[in-house]
């Protein structure tokens, strides 16, 4: 298992985490058996969106005293009523919720604390005026949260909350067919077929933005809706028109700028299975360019997908991290000292390039990489 750190925060993440889904369905026995093999395999992250009582129970008995080891990111704003979710942005009730939460986790602390479902500017200020946000933050410098979240579908909310500086960490659904669609308030339009009716060219610019906008100030990404509720791994569902593995879906969301971690749904044995298969996937096994770039309803004609088919370079440069800096230079106006170090730490720089070519033959999406190394060498100055 691989291990990332979560944005600035310096909480270390496996690659491949928990979603609760499963956890609700399924008995204790069951839960007993999915944390035994997830944790040998290293996994140590599990998203906790739920506020089902049951399911909280059945993951503080796995855990044990194995929970100090792991990372547990739980959600302010959704709370247990009348025996089913309901999500509350009343302060009395966010506050009341969060202790009900950890008495039932049977802990004192959250890892991650997430602010529930925020997919609305509208909703964002009203977290931020009724003491929601105030109260948050409070939490995290009395200790009883060692980062604060905030779980979205809308890149234009996560870019607001990311430049007010309030959030460390962001929930959010990436995959390649989200990642075309406009920002929007209604989460529903994600997977609605009608949305992907006409041709698209390209992502929209709003998630390019957030995901280079997140590696910049260090807000790490733990993924949601990965494989699109399943429908990504099915020809006939998908909206693409064509299916991708799990695997494929796993490492296109792990290269995308800022992704830490992604939370796979487990609602079986299988489903852990495959999740765990990306672990000691081949590169070839991983590999989402050529089935991206034979999306028959989909163009990303022209886009880096920091998918490395332009790899090996003669020169050694890795082209997709000099085009992922690259891209958060063109996003700011400006050279970031963060970014502008993590370019200069590389082993081989943009100036290196002899402009062989070899790197546009191999890529899928016809990328100019040529001028994209001079312009970096220029921007960069090496």
């Amino acid at each position: 298992m691989n291990y990332r750190t979560l944005g600035n925060t310096g909480i270390r993440v496996s690659e491949i985490g928990l979603g609760c889904e499963g956890f609700i369905e399924n008995d204790q026995a069951w839960a007993d058996r999915i944390f035994d093999k997830a944790i040998a395999a290293g996994v140590n992250m599990m998203d906790l969106y739920s506020p089902n009582p049951a399911m909280r129970e059945k993951v503080r008995k796995a855990l044990g005293e194995r929970r100090v080891d792991f990372v547990l990111q739980g959600h302010f704003c959704s709370v247990w009523e009348n025996g089913q979710y309901v999500v509350k942005r009343d302060l009395e009730q966010v506050q009341a919720g969060f202790e009900v939460l950890l008495n039932e986790l049977g802990t004192d602390y959250l890892d991650v604390g997430m602010i529930h479902y925020i997919d609305s500017l509208e909703v964002w200020e009203t977290v931020c005026s009724n003491g929601v946000i105030d109260w948050v933050q409070s939490l995290k410098h009395q200790g009883r949260i060692r980062a604060v979240g905030l779980s979205s579908h809308n890149p234009l909310v996560a870019i607001r909350a990311i430049e007010d500086g309030l959030i460390d960490t962001l929930m959010f659904s990436v995959n390649p067919c989200y990642d075309l669609q406009p920002p929007g308030e209604d989460v529903e339009q994600l997977w609605s077929d009608e949305t992907y009716i006409n041709n698209y060219e390209n992502f929209d610019p709003d998630r390019v933005r957030l995901y280079e906008l997140c590696e910049e100030r260090g807000v790490g990404i733990s993924v949601m809706k990965c494989f699109g509720g399943g429908d990504l791994l099915n020809e006939e569902l998908s909206p693409a028109g064509k299916a991708l593995t799990a695997v494929q879906c796993m490492h296109y969301a792990l290269t995308r700028p800022g992704v830490a971690s992604i939370m796979a749904g487990v609602r079986n044995e299988a489903d852990l299975d495959s999740a765990l298969a990306y672990v000691d996937a081949t590169e070839e096994e991983k590999d989402y360019a050529a089935a991206l770039s034979d999306f028959p309803r989909v163009s990303w004609k022209g886009h880096c997908m920091y998918c490395s088919h332009c790899a090996p370079c003669p020169s050694e440069i890795s082209v997709a991290d000099v085009t992922r800096f690259l891209n958060l230079v063109r996003a700011q106006g400006t050279i970031p000292e963060t970014v502008r170090e993590h370019y200069k730490a590389l082993s081989h720089h943009a100036s290196e390039c002899i402009e062989c070519g070899q790197c546009e033959s191999r890529c899928p999406f016809d990328v100019g990489i040529i001028a994209n190394m001079r312009e970096a060498a220029e921007v960069f100055g090496f």
